[in-house]
């Protein structure tokens, strides 16, 4: 997983938790025990929530054990060494920095048919989203498909990312969310957090919690719904939170083609369409997809 999949921070000094479980009190480490009293309740969704100080990849982890795992697993690391993302993308990011989580989902148990799993990776963008927005008073927006936008000193940054991937029966998808950083952690201009973007709540805890309890909804409405992207709301509520659609866009296509125009809908299947110049349009299914300026 990863919280941006081309404007991910670096780890720096003072990162490493074996330096101590209290050697940074300006990024508190969350709680096992408190998490699990809150999340994994009879009926609920989550049926396990395991933390680590560190690990390489928690999607990998839970991909690992998918298979002897019940639905709803959550594994949460402080601290991620190679971590995943998109394209093939890695990155590190300072212990407690952010959330680092992945979650384990069987949507063939709920009847939803495989070729509409991959909407789960838009379903993820839109909980985090809303669960950010509402917990720590920022504006956030996706660019599609799976990265989290926030507003740091007017520019759009990315602060957050998701990357789903199918692991047998399974589906893994893990969220990260850059929290704390500071300007002089992030390599790049491009990257952002919820320090940066002036959040009114920087506890873990809470967002956490608020992501994952909105990720168990969502999930929730699309699983009755069959998958049904349109019946479950899932397509336009995405749409509406998608800062893509409107904008003028270059979509880096696998294969080397590249295809630039207006972004204008996304489609029943997930796709980014674009208008090109001449007036026709294309689904775009993958790639990369940069955001141009207009005007």
């Amino acid at each position: 997983m990863t919280p941006s999949d081309d404007s991910s921070p670096v780890p720096r000094s003072g990162s490493d938790p074996s330096a101590g479980r209290w050697s940074n009190l300006e990024r508190p480490p969350l709680s096992a025990s408190a998490l699990r009293r809150a999340l994994v309740t009879d009926g609920g969704l989550w049926t396990s929530a395991e933390l680590v100080s560190s690990t390489g990849s928690t999607n990998s982890d839970l991909a690992a054990r998918a298979a002897e795992l019940p639905e709803g697993a959550v594994l949460v690391a402080e601290e991620q060494t190679a971590g995943r993302g998109r394209l093939d993308r890695t990155w590190t990011a300072p212990a407690r920095s952010g959330l680092f989580f992945s979650v384990l989902l069987k949507p063939g148990e709920h009847q939803v048919p495989t070729e509409r799993w991959h909407w789960l990776t838009l379903l993820a963008g839109v909980a985090t989203a809303t669960a950010v927005s509402r917990t720590a008073g920022v504006d956030t927006a996706l660019k599609w498909p799976n990265d989290l936008l926030v507003a740091v000193e007017g520019e759009e940054r990315k602060a957050g990312g998701i990357l789903a991937e199918r692991a047998g029966d399974s589906v893994v998808i893990g969220i990260g969310l850059n929290v704390t950083l500071s300007a002089a952690e992030l390599p790049v201009p491009l990257a952002g957090s919820l320090t940066l973007a002036k959040a009114a709540v920087t506890d873990r805890d809470p967002l956490l919690r608020a992501v994952l309890r909105s990720l168990a909804d969502w999930y929730g409405r699309w699983c009755a719904a069959g998958g049904d992207p349109g019946a479950s709301g899932l397509q336009e509520t995405y749409a509406a939170g998608c800062s893509t659609l409107g904008r003028t866009v270059r979509a880096e296509l696998p294969g080397g083609r590249t295809l630039s125009g207006e972004a204008v809908a996304v489609d029943g299947e997930g796709r980014l369409v674009v208008r090109t110049g001449d007036g026709a349009e294309e689904a775009v299914g993958a790639g990369d997809v940069v955001h141009l300026r207009n005007g």
